[in-house]
């Protein structure tokens, strides 16, 4: 029976004059994430969003209810969602569906299932208060199925139904299911990531994506020393997070000509960081010129040589641009989670060599000077066209 998908956002409803944007990203968000499946329209109504058949006169089918339930959680800003039924705002149509759908639920829980009612009324020209409803419909299930069907539990309830009395239409449901949270993306401005094959910067797109800001990916591999295979499973990791945004482009870099001259003109122990402040020298390049605000990292504070107090200034100071890491104070395993909840950790787990490996440092500086790293780089004279030529050999997918 159930014809509509409510589905309810929290942080929106805070902003102020400029709600209606919001709204208006996660409406066309939930389209994007729904296109696959025909005869659908999407709405907002006051506080809400609604997914519903296009034809109003039928109900969902059960493979369009699960396709919409599958989608939804990767549907940014939404706190919560649910399969329900919509009605007339009238108790008389209440009472009918309530009866009718309470006492097959019921009947499928072993034992004495706890149940309850929980009612919220926004139509305040209603007849009857939320607990008036609450108790109105506790007494005809029970009036239909005898009192020793159920057990009234206001706090732990095995079964709770759902009602939502608005001006327009009544909603009647049983499972509240989780959303993401957050902004919904197209909020903020785009935003760059700096997109390895491991586990954290996955994590910190996303963690941007979830404040609002769409993000495009650049990723650095060193061909002919890294394999196929190292770009091939970042490609696999983009389009996983594209699941959560209406698209983003992959820049490939090849880092390789730049590493071969630090490895022939510049101290073994300051490798590491004379590559990250080119990687972040290119990222910029390329961020300015497809009209990124920010790059983003998943870099997080005292994790690896280049990612202790020290390094990150000297490598940020390679750049004039905002580098957001969402995931600086951050553990490891508060990453891992993530990543297994938005479905990049097992790509990420693939074991394939990355461009940080290659002329790798034996015993990397945990703590190089800006000053330092600096003169290492006037050690390479052709430095800047190097990395323009890296930039405009850029391929992007």
């Amino acid at each position: 029976m159930y014809n509509a998908v409510v589905c309810r956002y929290h942080e929106i409803a805070t902003k102020g004059n400029n709600r209606g944007m919001f709204e208006r990203c996660l409406v066309d968000n939930i389209r994007h994430l729904l296109r696959g499946i025909p005869g659908l329209r999407v709405e907002r109504v006051r506080g809400r969003v609604w997914v519903a058949p296009a034809d109003g006169e039928r109900a969902f089918t059960e493979a369009e209810v699960a396709a919409v339930l599958a989608a939804l959680p990767r549907a940014l800003g939404l706190e919560s969602f649910s399969a329900a039924v919509k009605l007339p705002p009238e108790i008389g149509a209440i009472r009918d569906a309530a009866v009718e759908l309470v006492p097959p639920r019921l009947a499928g829980i072993s034992g004495t299932p706890r149940f309850r009612v929980r009612a919220r009324r926004s139509n305040k020209r209603f007849p009857m208060t939320s607990q008036e409803i609450e108790i109105d419909l506790v007494t005809r299930i029970s009036e239909r199925i005898g009192e020793a069907a159920f057990k009234l539990d206001l706090d732990a309830a095995d079964l709770t139904l759902g009602v939502e009395v608005r001006d327009e239409f009544s909603l009647l449901y049983f499972d509240s299911l989780p959303g993401p949270g957050g902004l919904p993306v197209g909020s903020n401005p785009r935003v760059l990531t700096l997109l390895s094959g491991g586990i954290d910067s996955p994590v910190a797109a996303y963690l941007a994506m979830k404040r609002g800001s769409p993000t495009d990916f650049v990723t650095f591999h060193s061909s002919p020393y890294t394999p196929p295979e190292t770009t091939e499973k970042v490609i696999g990791i983009a389009r996983k997070l594209n699941g959560f945004q209406l698209s983003g482009k992959l820049h490939l870099v090849n880092l390789a000509p730049f590493q071969k001259l630090v490895r022939d003109k510049c101290r073994e122990r300051f490798r590491t960081v004379l590559y990250r402040r080119a990687m972040f020298r290119i990222a910029e390049m390329i961020a300015r010129r497809t009209n990124c605000k920010a790059l983003v990292t998943g870099e997080a504070l005292g994790q690896v040589a280049s990612q202790t107090v020290v390094n990150l200034d000297t490598i940020n100071r390679a750049v004039h641009m905002l580098v957001l890491r969402p995931l600086i104070g951050a553990d490891k395993l508060d990453a891992i989670k993530l990543a297994e909840k938005i479905g990049t950790l097992k790509l990420s787990e693939v074991q394939v060599p990355d461009s940080c490996t290659v002329f790798a440092p034996s015993n990397p500086a945990t703590a190089a000077p800006a000053e330092a790293v600096e003169a290492e780089e006037l050690l390479i004279p052709e430095y800047g066209t190097v990395l323009q030529s890296i930039v405009d050999a850029t391929e992007t997918v």
